[in-house]
């Protein structure tokens, strides 16, 4: 490989041709401060628009400065990254930024993880020179079933769209505009409801103000625990329990299993469930559909679709909605663990407790929005009430934590209650990508072959590689599986299916990169890589712990199924645990 040497702030280093001024500050441990840019790089994702110019330096023999995020290295250059020219020019960037910039900072969703709000601090800016003749852009609020979209606040750093349509290839958002009224919106529409956006949240993960935020349902969930007449139950998913803890000052990958459970006792939940028994059941329903699908295809059935697809992500459900309404009968029809556990709440457990559907409220805590968007859809409710009432992020829940004034650190760790609350590490893996189909694969080959499955760590399953593909042999029969996290990479997949070249029998799509870990309503990573690579590890870790690692051996599933489900796929089972597709760009009811 090619290398080139230069000197930055008179200390020389020497770094392969391509590599911009700002890796190659970094490699001498010279921090150069950046607004626009983020970088994940074991996913392959990088935002360098050069548009905010926070990140200038000085090279000699050019007049002017140079964005170091978008400008590589040259032989010999000679780069200067803090002189009074440049700390100069990044205030009065800052300050233009600032001017044009709402002022309320103090009741700001992103207040305390600002960006925006850290860099200006930074830069010891404490007044905006001529801000009172500065014009201000004012856009309506927009609000969607799951994200805040508050223009006035966007500071075109365009990370947003670089994760919407570069990454994702849902293609929601779009630059428009020019001067002070330049923001990103939606690309055709006026608001996101209306938009090609999958809620997916990657847009709020990465936006570094609070031009983009959650739909919080807290104060709704507040008021429910309130209310005497009512019994309220919440369930976790696998992939909060490896995050919660960062919005506490532990380490990433911090597993908070126990305390997570007490502090939900705590804040007054009458029932703490966890998603992972739902997951467990989701693999029953979903193993067995592949089975019979895999089963028939063998013996010559045309009718029989594969490779079936995996449908617990709702991100993911309503980008396939959007863009492959034409393969509408190739995913599973499985719900969500979420929606599972939300059907079976208010139905098997509803009537163990003698408490009337209605007066039952579900909250379930998950480190994805598009979950707030799932449990709103028509399909989803009985008599206009929800199987789901509310759904909030794992940051909520932090923030619903500290509003009570408990100190999550100190908690002695509880168990969750049962029988919802009791699952296998299959269940737990659903929280990175690759866990799904590897559940599957410890169950469908059990099943299968009705040999006892010795190996349940299947690592050619894992991995952060955006596409992924292993053969897993069931006894003689070799099941071609594909994976892929981000829907840019589940795009590829699918295009292969709809042509009719792909060779799979199993595919495993999650909407967000590194799977529900890194979900748009975890924990900020503010592009920092190691920070999903401690939580998929944690996600492994409590795998490992669990006494049972299969799902068809959780003995509380077994239970439901002979008490009231009958078997998988029953009928009683497919009404309840099962649904069905639509086409995206017809209107999907949701419950406002």
């Amino acid at each position: 490989m090619e290398t080139i040497k230069l000197t930055i702030d008179n200390r020389a280093v020497e770094v392969p041709r391509g590599t911009t001024i700002n890796k190659a500050a970094r490699l001498l441990g010279i921090e150069i401060p950046v607004l626009c840019y983020m970088e994940l790089k074991d996913m392959n994702i990088e935002n360098k628009p050069a548009g905010c110019r926070i990140c200038v330096v000085e090279v000699d023999g050019r007049r002017n400065l140079a964005p170091s995020c978008a400008t590589n290295c040259e032989e010999g250059m000679v780069v200067r990254t803090h002189t009074t020219r440049v700390l100069n020019a990044r205030r009065t960037v800052m300050e233009f930024i600032l001017s044009d910039h709402p002022k309320d900072c103090l009741i700001c969703a992103k207040s305390g993880t600002c960006e925006l709000q850290s860099m200006a601090h930074k830069l010891g800016i404490r007044e905006i020179p001529g801000q009172e003749i500065a014009a201000m852009s004012t856009y309506r609020l927009d609000t969607s079933p799951s994200i805040i979209r508050d223009l006035d606040k966007c500071i075109m750093c365009r990370r947003c769209e670089m994760m919407c349509n570069e990454i994702q290839t849902v293609g929601a958002l779009s630059a428009v505009n020019r001067g002070f009224m330049s923001a990103v919106a939606p690309a055709f529409e006026q608001n996101l409801e209306h938009s090609t956006c999958t809620y997916c949240g990657q847009c709020v993960a990465v936006c570094p103000t609070g031009a983009l935020t959650e739909v919080d349902h807290t104060p709704d969930v507040l008021r429910a625990l309130a209310d005497p007449s009512k019994t309220v139950i919440v369930q976790t998913a696998p992939a909060v329990r490896a995050a919660l803890g960062e919005e506490f000052g532990m380490e990433p990958g911090t597993l908070v299993t126990g305390k997570m459970v007490s502090a939900l006792r705590s804040l007054g939940f009458d029932y703490v469930f966890d998603t992972d028994f739902a997951a467990d059941l989701t693999i029953m329903e979903e193993g067995t559909e592949l089975l019979d699908r895999l089963n028939r295809h063998l013996s010559g059935d045309k009718t029989a679709r594969l490779p079936i697809l995996t449908s617990c992500c709702p991100g993911w459900v309503n980008f396939f909605e959007y863009y492959f309404p034409d393969l509408k009968d190739v995913p599973s029809t499985a719900k969500s663990p979420q929606q599972m556990f939300g059907a079976i709440a208010n139905t098997y457990f509803a009537d163990k407790i003698g408490v009337n559907r209605k007066d039952l409220v579900v909250v379930s805590i998950m480190p994805c929005l598009a979950k707030k968007y799932e449990c709103q859809r028509g399909e989803f409710s009985t008599d206009n009430n929800p199987d789901v009432d509310f759904s909030i992020s794992t940051r909520e829940l932090a923030a619903f934590i500290k509003q009570a004034n408990i100190d999550l650190n100190n908690l002695e760790d509880d168990d969750f209650d049962s029988p919802l609350g009791e699952s296998t590490g299959a269940g737990v893996i659903f929280g990175t990508t690759g866990g799904v189909i590897e559940a599957a694969v410890r169950t469908a080959y059990e099943l299968q072959t009705g040999k006892k499955l010795e190996r349940l760590d299947f690592n050619e399953l894992r991995g952060l590689e955006g596409v992924r593909e292993a053969t897993i042999d069931f006894d003689g029969l070799p099941i071609r599986i594909g994976i892929a996290h981000g829907l840019g990479n589940a795009r590829k997949l699918l295009d292969d299916v709809r042509s009719g070249k792909s060779q799979f029998h199993a595919i495993e799509v999650m909407a967000c990169p590194g799977g529900c870990i890194g979900g748009g309503g975890q924990p900020l990573h503010h592009g920092n890589s190691e920070i999903i690579k401690a939580r998929v590890a944690a996600i492994y870790a409590e795998d490992k712990k669990k006494p049972l690692r299969k799902s068809h051996e959780n003995p509380f599933i077994i239970k439901l199924y002979e008490e009231f489900l009958g078997s998988p796929n029953s009928e009683k089972a497919h009404h309840l645990l099962h649904t069905h597709y639509f086409e995206r760009k017809k209107k999907i009811v949701v419950k406002h």
